[in-house]
């Protein structure tokens, strides 16, 4: 874990200038706007942002809805508790009930599981890499007795339930923008640097921001800030995980190859040429597992390129002298 240290002060003091210089002279806004998720990620963007402009100037915005545990709400309330934050929170439940978010779902659960109903609990978990063969998804439902079902996802129902619940993401993110245009804001992005990577983030969603303080930051880098810059215990010590699904779920089971430590270590050696076989020594792996990880990162890369991309134009259109 060597190769992940950072000088904290010395990376809090440059991310928070260089806001400053943002703010003032590419974005031109009086302050910013961050959605508070209760990870880590967004406590060490909000806590940035005050380290920038101080709490006065940092606007926080709570959003839970239906499936949120509820330690993303008392999390977040940490945060803004602690920075003394003008804040608000926005239950977008009832809007995303009105949008049929949880209907077009649970739709598409009901097409493996037919007896799933309102008071069961879901999730999607990701099957296959760990063990090196092809990447798959499986549905998890939870009976209100507890009993637990998996069933393999076909393509058809596996987009239509992403596709419900990336409306989660797109929702916060135009609450967040409204916030921003009165207070005239901007809206604070909160990926690390996997998330950014990967593509790990919704489109026009939790992925659309003004300025993301963390993207070049290793989740674990970002978990080093957050204790340098005093976060709550609760959340320095905190396992990531996507608060997307009813049941819980972490972010390797849904998304990465690996846990996100293993993950940082593995992209930082896939991005400076380290060759697998050193990365399988590194994480006490075979080799074939370690050659897998890095086609998947590849693989991820390739697949999200449309994430990263602005709207495209039948021909360049230029904008001033």
């Amino acid at each position: 874990m060597d190769i992940l240290k950072i000088d904290e002060k010395a990376e809090v003091g440059r991310i928070a200038d260089k806001l400053i210089d943002l703010l003032r002279n590419k974005l031109h806004r009086r302050g910013l706007v961050v959605g508070i998720s209760g990870g880590v990620d967004s406590a060490v963007s909000t806590a940035l942002c005050v380290e920038a402009l101080g709490a006065k100037r940092v606007f926080g915005i709570l959003m839970p809805e239906h499936d949120s545990s509820s330690e993303s709400v008392s999390y977040g309330q940490l945060v803004v508790d602690k920075f003394g934050l003008d804040h608000t929170m926005e239950n977008i439940g009832p809007t995303l009930e009105a949008i049929g978010c949880y209907r077009w779902r649970d739709e598409a659960i009901r097409k493996l599981f037919p007896e799933y109903g309102d008071d069961w609990k879901c999730k999607i978990a990701i099957a296959g890499q760990r063990k090196g063969t092809i990447n798959h998804f499986n549905l998890v439902v939870q009976s209100p007795t507890g009993e637990i079902s998996e069933k393999r996802m076909g393509l058809k129902e596996y987009l239509q339930v992403v596709a419900a619940t990336n409306y989660k993401q797109r929702i916060r993110k135009t609450v967040e923008y409204f916030h921003a245009d009165r207070l005239n804001y901007a809206v604070v992005g909160t990926p690390n640097r996997v998330e950014y990577d990967q593509g790990f983030f919704v489109k026009n969603g939790d992925g659309s921001a003004d300025v993301k303080p963390i993207a070049h930051l290793y989740k674990t880098q970002v978990y080093a800030l957050a204790r340098y810059l005093g976060l709550p215990e609760e959340i320095c010590n905190s396992t990531p995980s996507t608060d997307t699904y009813s049941m819980p779920q972490g972010q390797d089971e849904f998304y990465y190859t690996l846990p996100y430590d293993k993950m940082d270590v593995a992209l930082w050696n896939y991005n400076h040429g380290v060759s697998a076989a050193k990365l399988a020594a590194t994480l006490a792996i075979d080799e074939e597992h370690a050659n897998f990880i890095y086609k998947d990162i590849e693989a991820k890369r390739s697949a999200t390129q449309y994430h990263h991309m602005n709207p495209l134009l039948i021909e360049d259109v230029k904008i001033g002298s």
